[in-house]
């Protein structure tokens, strides 16, 4: 597994989007801290990185990014090569 420092994945477990996140990053073996939305500051503490609610958000040292598909084009120049 490779662990990306510094980067923080803000989701809910029943948003279909972050699932779809989680599934790549499990597939191609990235970790990262992570955090639920629905356990209690986390949503907080989203809205004061991001200025929203919107999950999931990838926090890469205090820079929010959105969007499922925008997410998963940056991560996979995360992966490292074979």
């Amino acid at each position: 597994m490779n662990y990306l420092q510094d980067h923080t994945l803000y989701y809910k477990k029943s948003c279909p989007f972050c699932v779809k996140v989680l599934r790549f990053m499990d597939a191609n073996g990235l970790t990262m801290d992570k955090r639920d939305t629905l356990q209690p500051g986390n949503q907080e503490d989203l809205v004061r990185i991001g200025g929203k609610k919107q999950v999931p958000c990838l926090v890469v040292n205090g820079r929010a990014l959105y969007e499922s598909d925008d997410i998963i084009a940056y991560l996979r120049d995360k992966i490292p090569a074979a």
